[in-house]
């Protein structure tokens, strides 16, 4: 579970997040969504322990995130952002074991991980020698995730992780994400600045504006019963293809 109580954050004299509070259970997929610089993925780097609120509290489990114990808490996160985020002079395999070596595993516990994760991710075990460089951005995702796997995390973190990719990939992967998170069952939250994959990833959906979470809830319920005037406009703002070429 991860908790956001009252948490508020200031760069200088410029508000990123008023006062709000934020609720994942275990096993809920939430996927935060609004503009850029909303604030959304403020939200989520205090979760990662990368930033921290100047009040309220963030809490993963029963850990309260703090500098003292964010290294520890991130054990517990697997954390995924746009491109993979990997390093590029570790083959693949590398990128998605480094931690795991760092933690003590031996190469055949690791190996054997891995091989259980490509096929999760749908990624061919020969792409696993290749370079970052050498791979696909969908590729590259694709170990991003296996990466965030490797510790088998109770939370899953994505910030906006199919962003850069064509319609197709991202499609290919939005399958594969959703398959894999309902086979892991752990809990997520993602961020993600398009509406339909919010409500096709998510099971809650919580929009962000100006800093603060205005509605929470399922999609149908945001789309039926917007309960501020920017989730209205939001919704509005989505065109569908069948609109555009009418």
């Amino acid at each position: 579970m991860v908790k956001l109580e009252n948490v508020s954050k200031s760069f200088g004299e410029r508000v990123i997040i008023r006062p709000t509070s934020l609720t994942v259970g275990t096993g809920e997929r939430v996927a935060l969504i609004g503009p850029s610089g909303c604030g959304k993925s403020t939200l989520l780097r205090m979760v990662v322990g990368l930033i921290f609120p100047d009040s309220g509290t963030v809490k993963v489990g029963e850990d309260l995130v703090t500098p003292q114990s964010a290294r520890r808490v991130r054990r517990k996160l697997g954390y995924v952002i746009q491109d993979g985020g990997l390093f590029p002079h570790l083959t693949a395999e590398d990128n998605v074991t480094l931690v795991a070596r760092l933690e003590g595993w031996s190469r055949d516990r690791a190996a054997t991980k891995v091989r259980e994760l490509a096929k999760l991710a749908r990624l061919p075990e020969e792409r696993l020698t290749r370079y970052p460089r050498q791979l696909s951005g969908g590729e590259r995702q694709r170990v991003g995730i296996m990466r965030a796997l490797m510790l088998d995390p109770d939370v899953l973190l994505l910030d906006e992780p199919l962003g850069a990719l064509d319609p197709l990939v991202r499609a290919r992967l939005q399958e594969d994400l959703r398959e894999a998170f309902e086979t892991l069952g752990k809990s997520v939250l993602l961020v993600t600045h398009d509406m339909a994959e919010a409500a096709y990833l998510a099971s809650t959906v919580a929009v962000v504006h100006e800093g603060a979470i205005v509605q929470k809830g399922p999609m149908r319920s945001l789309v039926d019963k917007p309960e501020h005037p920017f989730v209205k406009e939001l919704i509005g703002a989505q065109r569908s293809l069948t609109e555009a070429i009418a």
